[in-house]
């Protein structure tokens, strides 16, 4: 028991860091979207009649009711089936790429910026030995060309 609440954490809350003393399995059911990414998509964003040309009212209200009931149905039904394998799927996915971020490239990384500075060392030694003055011999030996157009 810690300072008189049994069993409760008290928890931060990630998007505002305020204090949460909910479970949480009870935030995580209650506070499905903090951050209420998902635009809301209604009827007339996706079916929409000019001023100029409407259907009739009856036709409108039905095709209206249709639409809200498909979409809370087939949501409810591709939930259904693959929230749960898109999650484990994701899962893996972001446990794989941590994994490989965490022990293979950010050791990868280090490694050359340890490594980097005696490169830098032989790499301008290259340079100044062989490749400058191999482009200053290019660089004279076209300083000496000149074009002459003419117009026939």
């Amino acid at each position: 028991m810690v300072n008189g609440r049994a069993g409760r954490r008290q928890i931060l809350c990630f998007y505002t860091g305020a204090p949460n003393h909910l479970a949480v399995s009870q935030q995580l059911v209650t506070v499905r979207d903090p951050c209420v990414l998902p635009l809301q998509v209604g009827f007339e964003d996706v079916i929409a009649e000019p001023v100029s040309t409407h259907s009739f009212d009856k036709v409108w209200i039905c095709s209206h009711a249709l639409f809200e009931i498909s979409k809370y149905v087939i949501y409810k039904f591709l939930t259904l089936f693959l929230a749960i394998p898109l999650a484990f799927a994701a899962g893996i996915l972001f446990a794989t790429l941590s994994c490989l971020h965490i022990w293979i490239i950010m050791p990868f990384v280090k490694t050359c910026l340890m490594v980097l500075p005696s490169v830098q060392t032989i790499w301008k030694s290259i340079t100044d030995v062989v490749i400058a003055p191999l482009c200053t011999s290019v660089g004279r030996s076209f300083s000496s060309v000149s074009l002459q157009l003419s117009h026939d």
